[in-house]
């Protein structure tokens, strides 16, 4: 009887001691990490503000996005649901020549997925996933895209000494075309290094390359970024984070900061 009751008791403790690990929010960067949720928890993950700003010949244009979320759910050991909504997006084009402002606000598409980690869904040592998704067209132009998207991503991982973790995120897309209806192929890839100042306060490099087919015309894209994450406590994270655009067909800049908090 004794031991069919430690039997009992171990078996109770398996799930609850398989759910502790480490709290590993998907934002911020530009990559995605491989980590996964433990089953039963919930990560609310939300942008306060996301600014870019992209200048042309003729034109300026200002893209801020208030309250984008994404929500991430534990279904299996391995296994994370993820939704998410941009609520509020506000768009500014500047006409150089005239001096006229046009300026909408809108809502954004929403954003379902969903992640199977298939090594060390921790995060530990070596981890790899893959995660497809779908973008629903819920939004209104210019914040929504007007169609139906899909893609895939492969996040991997790795960890150094010292608490070093070097990353990759590669994604391939179904992207909606720029006129709001039909897709084309459109891929990219993201490294980054994530080094730890201190146990709560970390910095990540990363380097993108976006390649984009769209009909009206193909283009190359590459970005550097630089983000800051500090954990307040052992459920919640505070970040902030820049990007710039290094050629001519990116974007010129980017700012944004948000907060996550697991439940």
């Amino acid at each position: 009887m004794k031991i069919a009751a430690v039997v009992l008791a171990l078996a109770l403790a398996a799930p609850a001691a398989a759910q502790e690990r480490d709290y590993c929010p998907a934002r911020p960067g530009l990559g995605t990490p491989a980590c996964t949720i433990a089953p039963g928890r919930v990560s609310v993950e939300t942008s306060i503000a996301d600014w870019e700003r992209d200048e042309g010949a003729d034109q300026r244009s200002d893209t801020s996005l208030f309250g984008d979320t994404v929500v991430r759910v534990g279904l299996a050991d391995t296994i994370e649901g993820i939704a998410g909504w941009t609520p509020v997006g506000i768009a500014r084009e500047r006409d150089k020549m005239t001096g006229t402002t046009d300026r909408s606000t809108a809502v954004g598409d929403a954003y379902l997925g969903l992640k199977a980690n298939l090594a060390h869904p921790d995060g530990s040592g070596f981890s790899f996933a893959v995660q497809p998704f779908a973008t629903l067209p819920v939004g209104r132009s210019p914040i929504g895209a007007g169609d139906w998207g899909a893609g895939l991503l492969a996040p991997l991982s790795y960890d150094l000494a010292g608490g070093v973790n070097v990353q990759l995120t590669p994604e391939v897309d179904a992207a909606v075309d720029e006129d709001g209806s039909g897709r084309h192929l459109a891929y990219s890839a993201v490294a980054g290094v994530e080094v730890p100042f201190t146990k709560t306060l970390s910095a990540t490099g990363e380097v993108q390359a976006l390649r984009d087919q769209d009909p009206s015309g193909r283009s190359t894209q590459t970005f550097a970024a630089l983000s800051l994450a500090w954990m307040a406590n052992d459920d919640f994270q505070v970040d902030a984070g820049c990007v710039a655009g290094l050629n001519h067909s990116a974007p010129g800049a980017r700012l944004y900061a948000g907060l996550s908090r697991r439940f």
